[in-house]
């Protein structure tokens, strides 16, 4: 879908209709590696100092934006890159944020289980350090993604039991915060404004949410063809990224797009059931962690493409275009396989065909013209 809803503006921007595939295609395979390394990870290591690195890691890439190699891309100064203005080498690190918060806030709340009653031991690191890589993602101007981040926050806390006075103060603070940044910034205003009344400024701020509806509308049941959409030859500048789905739609129909729901349906499912299921704390959060992200991401993006929510800037996990969203998306499901490996009935199936595949010792040597014993 990636190729499909990205060659029109490949050609018309890079004269390459198979440019940003090209692109995703090489970062599909460093995530395919980065996730199978993830998953051979023992989830004791993610819970020791290797969550501490991955924080350390993400707060050193997120700084790094506000130096020479900060680089921006529609007002959001969120982006490294390594080269010139065509290269393959640009990394978003709000992306692996949320890999950070899930990664070492289930290392950290694990450790503080017996604990989490004191709201100092629950402010104290997790909140404070949270709120500083959130704070990161807002100085970028990346709202979206700092909402993404503070939900997930939020979600970590619930899931490792802290006070509910505790959440819902953050949850008055964060909210209040959101609301101040929206009406400062006139262009988030224009986006609420735009969400309250769908049908004004149809060629401007509702511009393209009018026409991902477009794109819903004329898929009908099984879509116009594979390839024949319209509205990405100019109609949706976000058509390989944030608005993904709407080609889905227009393309596959409402079959393509009630599949693509029902395959995170199944990864909600199957994060769920890791987290249940698994024999730590840390796993159990890790994997609740994982699963909030991903799923959370997937219905924010939905309901913006039915415009159901104000634009947000948000990808579709795994289906958008974006190489660092790809890396970090699959780094996490190798991290929730690594859990899935913790679990008590994995380790008895794997002692089980250890023994199985282990060489039998009941034999004897027989030497010749002996009897054996």
């Amino acid at each position: 879908m990636v190729w499909s809803a990205s060659t029109p503006y490949g050609q018309r921007q890079f004269d390459n209709p198979y440019y940003f595939v090209l692109r995703h295609g090489m970062f599909l395979l460093l995530a395919l590696i980065a996730g199978a390394v993830t998953a051979r990870i023992r989830v004791q290591a993610y819970a020791g100092v290797l969550s501490w690195v991955i924080l350390s890691g993400t707060v050193i890439a997120l700084a790094l934006t506000f130096t020479p190699l900060g680089y921006g891309v529609g007002g959001n100064k969120n982006w490294l890159n390594f080269g010139g203005s065509n290269t393959m080498l640009r990394l978003q690190p709000a992306e692996f944020a949320k890999l950070a918060i899930v990664v070492w806030g289930a290392a950290v709340l694990s450790t503080k289980r017996k604990l989490l009653g004191s709201v100092k031991h629950v402010l104290m690191p997790f909140v404070v350090f949270s709120m500083g890589l959130i704070g990161l993602v807002v100085l970028q101007k990346d709202l979206g993604t700092a909402i993404i981040l503070a939900l997930l926050m939020l979600g970590m806390l619930w899931c490792a039991g802290a006070p509910l006075r505790v959440i819902s103060l953050l949850v008055a603070l964060f909210g209040a915060g959101t609301a101040a940044l929206v009406y400062l910034e006139p262009n988030r205003m224009a986006r609420i404004l735009g969400f309250l009344d769908p049908t004004a400024d149809p060629t401007g701020i509702n511009h393209q949410p009018i026409r991902a509806l477009y794109g819903l509308a004329t898929g009908g049941w099984l879509g116009v063809g594979l390839g024949a959409g319209r509205q990405k030859w100019g109609a949706l500048s976000e058509a390989h990224t944030d608005y993904i789905l709407a080609v889905i739609g227009e393309e596959l129909g409402l079959l393509g797009t009630l599949i693509v729901f029902a395959l995170f349906v199944a990864l909600a499912w199957g994060g769920f059931r890791i987290a249940v299921r698994s024999s730590s704390f840390f796993g159990r959060l890790a994997a609740s962690g994982i699963t909030l992200w991903l799923t959370l991401q997937a219905l924010i993006n939905i309901l913006v493409v039915l415009q159901w929510a104000p634009v947000l800037g948000v990808p579709l996990p795994f289906v958008s275009y974006g190489g660092s969203a790809m890396l970090a998306n699959v780094m996490a499901i190798g991290v929730l396989v690594a859990c899935a490996r913790d679990e008590p009935g994995a380790i008895a199936w794997r002692r089980k065909r250890a023994k199985r595949k282990a060489p039998s010792r009941r034999f004897s040597t027989v030497l010749p013209g002996r009897r054996p014993s």
